[in-house]
């Protein structure tokens, strides 16, 4: 076996088998030279091999990492984001930036349908996959239809597994674009400002009531949709 050969197939061995997990840096090039007493050529041939494959990332001055995994999403679902995180075999944490509730503003009533004067719980959280952000999340829940949420402080879970365990939906709507971070998003999500996100704005409904608003966003660079269509 070609010696770069080899030493890809131990690197990936690594990899694939959670020695290394996502974010992890492997030895520099230096090193591993001297480990397998071959060229920087030999090394670099191998490792660039393993970028093509998706499994490592080399970033300049930071060193060479194994690749967080790309995420997909069905388009038609409500995610918990805690179980996408632990479905990549990363630990999962989140934090809550702020929790208030509040009186309706206008664009609130647009986004929720509110009764004039009505209250909202107002929460920004961010969700991180192992120590790296994975999603940053804005969310309405209208306290009319979900009054119990103005006491809730989330300390045992997410707003939105909270939702899910307690509260029933019949409809949801979603809205998916396209987004260049500005720089509070940009912040949150440990990532250069005007890089590309992947925003999912949704609104859930019960029985004619519209019970919350969230918008989602994401790193571009690792997350997709997925949709699947039958014809017949």
């Amino acid at each position: 076996m070609p010696l770069h050969l080899r030493i890809l197939n131990d690197v990936e061995k690594r990899i694939l088998s959670g020695e290394w997990p996502p974010g992890h840096r492997i030895p520099f090039e230096h090193e591993l030279t001297v480990q397998y007493g071959c060229s920087r050529m030999t090394v670099s041939k191998a490792l660039t091999d393993l970028v093509k494959k998706g499994l490592i990332e080399r970033r300049r001055k930071a060193g060479t990492h194994v690749s967080f995994p790309h995420v997909q999403f069905a388009v038609m679902e409500i995610h918990d984001l805690r179980r996408e995180v632990q479905a990549l075999g990363l630990p999962y944490r989140y934090e809550i930036v702020s929790l208030k509730p509040r009186r309706a503003r206008r664009e609130d009533n647009a986004r929720l349908d509110l009764a004039a004067g009505a209250s909202v719980l107002e929460i920004v959280c961010d969700h991180f996959a192992g120590d790296r952000p994975f999603c940053h999340e804005e969310r309405l829940i209208n306290l009319a239809a979900v009054p119990e949420a103005a006491k809730e402080t989330f300390e045992e879970g997410p707003p939105g597994t909270w939702l899910l365990g307690k509260v029933p939906w019949s409809s949801a709507e979603h809205r998916i674009r396209a987004e260049a971070a500005k720089a509070r998003i940009a912040a949150a999500l440990s990532i250069p400002t005007g890089s590309a996100c992947l925003v999912v704005e949704r609104t859930t409904h019960y029985s004619g009531l519209q019970i919350t608003h969230v918008i989602l966003t994401y790193p571009g660079d690792r997350h997709e949709l997925v949709a699947q269509f039958a014809h017949g």
